[in-house]
């Protein structure tokens, strides 16, 4: 039967394992061939080499709609390097985690092809997604008092929602860095990830209950399928479970947004992404400068 949805460009890709990505007219509203990076020069950049920063990404690509089809995803491109490259900037070092060590996965349907500094950036770290550290093993080996780390950062996609918010060693590791007074950094569909540190706990126990934050609006997530971003409705919410758990998501719209409330820092799209990195460049060199 024909598809009229291929012929206005809202039939989302069918990729080679079956699996979906956005449609052409999805592509065309929400990726971009550059990013918002603005180079800046940190005045007074961290010169040592340690604390640095834990990052967290998905190992997992497919995300099953309601309707049974897969959607190809991970995390998205721009939210995980242009805030990369701020933090690199203002001298801190990343480590890159998945919850068992398997590579990352990146929407690449999403990759900024004409950015020049996002690819440098790819290409730096691709080794490291490729073979990147097991959260497990330091979950076991090495969350203590003399960890490296200052800050964790959870980048978006909607990969974000796949294996990580059920997590028991992120949530381990969530509950850690607020206990030890840590940066906690995250963008879009990130603060999903949020939910693993209430695994098992009252809602009244959820260490970020009543903190403030901006993230990827629900509303969005459900208009997406519309014009081929997603090829079903999405199976869960993530809004609707942080809110459930105390959290107050203060924006309505994805229109580059950021938040800081005490040492959680958030952004609500790749939009955000630049001032997002900015923010959290500038928090991690105010800790290490008092």
């Amino acid at each position: 039967m024909f598809d009229i949805r291929k012929l206005f460009g809202i039939a989302p890709k069918i990729e080679n394992d079956g699996s979906f990505s956005p449609s052409p007219v999805a592509l065309r509203l929400a990726t971009k061939s550059k990013t918002n990076y603005d180079h800046k020069v940190y005045p007074n950049p961290y010169k040592g080499s340690q604390p640095k920063v834990l990052m967290v990404c998905c190992e997992e690509s497919n995300m099953t709609m309601k309707n049974g089809k897969r959607f190809f995803t991970g995390n998205h491109p721009v939210e995980m390097f242009v805030p990369m490259l701020h933090l690199e900037q203002a001298g801190f070092e990343i480590d890159i985690y998945t919850p068992t060590g398997k590579p990352a996965e990146i929407e690449m349907w999403a990759m900024p092809q004409e950015d020049d500094a996002v690819n440098a950036l790819y290409q730096k770290h691709n080794a490291n997604f490729e073979n990147p550290h097991s959260l497990s093993d330091f979950v076991t080996n090495s969350m203590n008092d003399e960890s490296p780390y200052i800050a964790v950062y959870i980048p978006g996609g909607h990969g974000a929602m796949l294996g990580l918010p059920e997590n028991e060693d992120l949530g381990n590791v969530i509950r850690w860095a607020h206990a030890q007074d840590k940066y906690m950094l995250s963008i879009c569909h990130g603060p999903a990830a949020l939910l693993a540190a209430g695994l098992g706990d009252d809602k009244n126990t959820f260490v970020y209950r009543g903190y403030k934050i901006v993230a990827f609006p629900d509303s969005l997530d459900k208009m997406t399928p519309l014009f081929g971003y997603l090829p079903g409705e999405m199976p869960w919410f993530f809004g609707e479970k942080l809110l459930s758990m105390g959290l107050d998501i203060v924006n309505k719209k994805a229109d580059g947004t950021c938040h800081k409330d005490r040492k959680l820092i958030t952004g609500d799209s790749p939009g955000a992404a630049n001032q997002f990195g900015v923010m959290a460049a500038e928090a991690l060199l105010s800790t290490v400068s008092e």
